[in-house]
């Protein structure tokens, strides 16, 4: 390489740039990033002349202005650190300015006195309670009046965004423009309160829909065949990630939080729930925990009837239910997959309601009496959905290695759309967690089998006849997730491909029965699935210009700038604002690419032939004997990434030797190339399987107990960790215990105290291991179910769930 620069460069200027990179690499920079690094800095002493004396001052000063950025050892996002720096300084920094550096002291003053303002905003707005005094006024106002206000305020508001989006401006106005809203914006991301949020949702939209009406009309080359095909594609894919956004932001504007009612003190007025476990290839030891649970739910027992659902006629399944004392039934066909075999339980069923569990979801003790208080208080109640939650990673948490540090990707769901669903009374039935009212389910003839996802349609179905939904957002069961990077996509096409499937045979958008809110939901649903082909051009559209030269977006590099940033970061802002604790942009980048390719298919085959394609078993409980690279799998994403090398290559040549004019166009194709080949390579991450060998997994608690040893001696413990082989202890004197000793663990529960035996597997300091001296005895679930779900220690606090009504999804199991 370096051969190559001293035939482009000058003497002086190879060597420089020489120096410059083996500089970084003595600072111990990997080669990628001093390369890069290097390009960069050449490429701003072209543009910026850093030479000059007003940028020799901010060099001078770069360990103050910029002190998590080393200038000796540079990181990959460095570029985007310094930008992102430098908008941050100009509007928020505060603090004392360096000594000897009198030129910034009136500037340090007026940001100190911003700073300060900026930090007193929310105190001084909630204790001037604003919000809730907005809403106390328009609950008082009269129905009629209220809704003329909101009309009128709707077309004010209606005029004043058409006027703001579709207004042409010069680039220095649109500047002073973009600019003005975003230092609006990063003033009311700091008030706390939903009318913020909702502000920075106008906001958003502003912004979003000025740069879609600028890409409708000003931005394609109607001279250049190809430059138009490509830029109407990538118009096509903007447009559908536009119509998502603002349906997300519909969807999630006001989370309902729906608390549990209490049930009636006469326990003889509770009604009779059939308590259904589905299953089919699953092995028993999955099954197992699941109905121990169910055994142990606090209901009483006259009024509760629990059902294996053996899909697979197996004699071990029928043995084990006959043993315990629940119901067994196998149908002798299986067609419909799991909706059939529900329905052919309801014929044998008859209680009140109907709650449904995947055998792989271990049911809390409270679940009943959490749920059924809001079919006491709602006579039109006919479903209600509690989260699923899983206390095994999944496969982007364990290959990745982030279990417990980054919210999953089930957490948005489960943790903010669902819940913006009840506010909307559209909350979907997920399939398990769930109970229902057993006559609204007659009504519409059982779960629908029409499609391969069932529980959503069965929704559908239920809130088109007028019945209500709920949606109650404290985890009651915990599950396993999906083991293999293969299972898990497998499971998101069937998904995908139901979704599609309800989209084309029982539209939302068509047809009788829903409120307009209900249609927006679940269209937005079920649009969400047809995400994959414009990811797909997303990762792949600067190469058009790279490659082909086909002009994508036909303007200059600086409009391209003063729309497209704006844009992106008003949306992200927002939802960060709104989802932060739920998922994180980077990751969620990261989930979508990897789905991308596999559902685009299924997904565009459903849309012309809905009734093509059949239910597939989510595989769970199994073993990765070996770390290894699932070849098949990360394929499609290699190839991606080989073409994104490629348009990098083509990237750099044409800056040193394309035309002039085009410089700062290829300089923002490579920065998009390099974001795509980042998101690329976290998808190719994850397809590198690691080791998953334990029959069982191991839940992190925190639980009293007690050891007493076989001579006799007692020694207060806490067991730390739990699975269906043993339990972790935690003993606050050393050395009471050897390996191979057997003990009995002594558990407490109310009144009732429990001694189970064990023996010592292994001893680290004060911790030790052990496992069941037999089997796993039958009602250590009763024990143990509800501590997996409501306390959750050293991660969301040691609070029980059922009493604060607190989402606690937070990655724990």
């Amino acid at each position: 390489m370096s051969r190559v620069l001293s035939l482009l460069l000058v003497p002086p200027v190879h060597r420089a740039v020489q120096q410059r990179y083996r500089a970084y690499r003595r600072a111990g920079t990997p080669a990628f990033t001093a390369g890069l690094t290097t390009l960069m800095v050449a490429i701003g002493w072209l543009l910026l002349r850093f030479e000059s004396p007003s940028w020799q001052k901010v060099q001078a000063g770069q360990s103050y202005w910029f002190p998590h950025i080393s200038p000796h050892r540079p990181r990959p996002a460095d570029t985007l650190r310094y930008l992102l720096q430098g908008f941050w300084l100009l509007v928020t920094h505060s603090g004392p300015a360096p000594m000897g550096r009198s030129y910034f002291a009136g500037w340090h003053r007026l940001q100190l006195r911003y700073a300060n303002w900026l930090q007193s905003l929310p105190q001084r707005l909630q204790g001037a309670g604003m919000e809730e005094q907005t809403v106390q006024r328009l609950n008082r106002m009269n129905h009629r009046v209220r809704r003329v206000l909101f009309i009128i305020a709707g077309l004010l508001a209606g005029l004043l965004a058409l006027l703001c989006i579709s207004q042409p401006f010069e680039l220095p106005a649109q500047f002073i423009f973009v600019l003005l809203l975003w230092c609006i914006a990063m003033v009311v991301r700091r008030i706390p309160g939903r009318l913020p949020s909702l502000m920075l949702i106008v906001l958003s939209l502003t912004v979003s829909c000025r740069y879609l009406w600028w890409r409708y009309t000003s931005t394609l080359n109607w001279d250049d065949p190809l430059s138009l095909t490509c830029g109407l594609l990538l118009l096509a894919a903007e447009t559908y990630a536009w119509v998502v956004l603002v349906l997300g932001y519909f969807q999630t504007v006001w989370p309902l939080n729906r608390q549990p009612v209490p049930m009636p003190v006469d326990s003889s007025t509770w009604p009779t729930v059939d308590l259904m476990v589905p299953t089919y290839n699953e092995d028993l030891g999955v099954v197992k925990p699941t109905i121990y649970a169910a055994l142990g739910i606090d209901w009483p027992k006259d009024k509760i009837n629990i059902y294996i659902l053996d899909d697979g006629n197996r004699p071990e399944f029928k043995a084990f239910a006959a043993e315990v004392g629940v119901k067994y039934i196998a149908r002798p066909t299986h067609e419909h997959a799991k909706a059939g075999n529900i329905n052919h339980a309801l014929k044998h069923a008859s209680g009140d309601f109907v709650a449904i569990f995947d055998c792989d979801h271990v049911p809390t003790r409270s679940f009943l009496q959490l749920t059924m208080g809001w079919f006491f208080k709602d006579k039109k109640l006919a479903m209600l959905q509690t989260p699923h939650h899983f206390f095994s990673p999944d496969p982007f948490e364990r290959n990745l290695g982030r279990f417990r540090q980054t919210p999953n990707e089930g957490t948005l769901f489960y943790g903010l759309v669902q819940d913006g669903n009840d506010m909307w009374d559209a909350t979907f039935f997920c399939g398990s967690c769930a109970i229902l009212r057993r006559t609204a389910l007659d009504e519409i003839g059982g779960i629908a089998v029409e499609t391969v996802t069932e529980d959503a349609h069965t929704s559908l179905r239920l809130h088109r006849l007028g019945h209500t939904s709920a949606y109650i957002r404290i985890p009651q069961a915990a599950g396993l997730a999906t083991e293999s990077l293969s299972a898990h996509i497998g499971q998101r096409i069937r998904w995908a491909r139901g979704m599609v499937q309800i989209f084309r045979l029982d539209n939302p958008l068509l047809g009788k029965g829903l409120k307009f809110a209900q249609r927006l939901c679940y269209a937005n649903a079920m649009l969400h699935f047809l995400s994959g082909i414009p990811r797909l051009i997303f990762l792949t559209a600067p190469l058009a210009f790279l490659l082909m030269h086909a002009y994508i977006i036909f303007a200059p590099a600086l409009a391209i700038a003063l729309y497209v940033l704006p844009h992106m970061i008003h949306a992200s802002l927002t939802n960060s604002r709104i989802q932060g604790k739920y998922r994180h942009s980077f990751w969620s980048e990261i989930y979508e690419t990897v789905l991308a390719w596999y559902i685009a298919r299924p997904t565009t085959v459903a849309l012309f032939n809905p009734h093509k394609g059949k239910f597939n078993v989510t595989a769970k409980g199994g073993l990765v004997t070996q770390e290894h690279v699932d070849w098949v799998i990360t394929r499609p994403y290699l190839l991606l990434v080989i073409l994104n090398l490629a348009g990098l290559g083509f990237g750099v040549w044409r800056f040193f030797y394309g035309p002039a004019d085009e410089m700062m166009t290829v300089v923002i194709s490579l920065i998009w190339v390099i974001y795509n080949m980042t998101i690329l390579g976290g998808a190719v991450a994850v397809a590198v399987e690691a080791r998953q060998v334990r029959q069982s997994h191991r839940v992190e608690i925190a639980m009293p107990a007690a050891v007493a040893r076989a001579d006799g001696h007692l020694f207060p413990c806490t067991l730390r960790d739990y699975s269906d082989g043993g339990v972790g202890i935690e003993m606050r004197v050393p050395d009471q215990l050897q390996e191979h000793d057997q003990i009995a663990l002594l558990l407490k529960r109310g009144q009732q105290e429990f001694s189970f035996p064990c023996v010592v597997t292994r001893s680290m300091a004060a911790r030790w291991g052990s496992a069941w001296s037999n089997s796993r005895p039958a009602n250590i679930s009763t024990l143990f179910n509800a501590p997996l779900l409501g306390r959750i220690p050293g991660h969301c606090g040691k609070t029980d769930s059922r009493k604060t009504g607190r989402w606690t999804a937070c990655g724990t199991y």
